[in-house]
């Protein structure tokens, strides 16, 4: 079993910057595809970017050339660094993780969630 804890999320303004982390417990992180999903109020879940066991990442096209996802297999984490914040990346960020797994992007996709971390981009 796959344990995931979002952190990092919070309030920041217009144009700012925010570094997620996921910390993932439970055996073989080095061969979990991992991915971060957003969803906001009345939206639904959507693939943000990805990384595979490989370290191949893989990115939304809104997350393309501002968003930045890195895994560190020691530490069993893996980390969003977000630049350019706008309002439409205002939402709860979640972490998933699948086994073996493609890069995929659809929740169904992905065996494990983590609870989520909010993040809120102010005007």
């Amino acid at each position: 079993q796959v344990q995931l804890v979002e952190s990092g999320g919070g309030l920041v303004q217009d144009g700012g910057s925010l570094r997620l982390s996921c910390a993932a417990s439970g055996p073989n992180f080095s061969t979990n595809t991992m991915s971060w999903f957003r969803q906001a109020p009345g939206k639904e879940r959507e693939f943000v970017a990805g990384i595979h066991w490989s370290s191949v990442p893989l990115y939304s096209d809104a997350a393309k050339e501002r968003f930045t996802i890195s895994r560190d297999n020691a530490k069993s984490t893996v980390y969003l660094e977000m630049n350019g914040l706008n309002a439409e990346d205002t939402a709860l960020y979640y972490c998933a993780a699948q086994p073996l797994g493609r890069t995929g992007t659809s929740r169904n996709d992905y065996t494990y969630w983590g609870a989520g971390t909010q993040v809120t981009v102010s005007s």
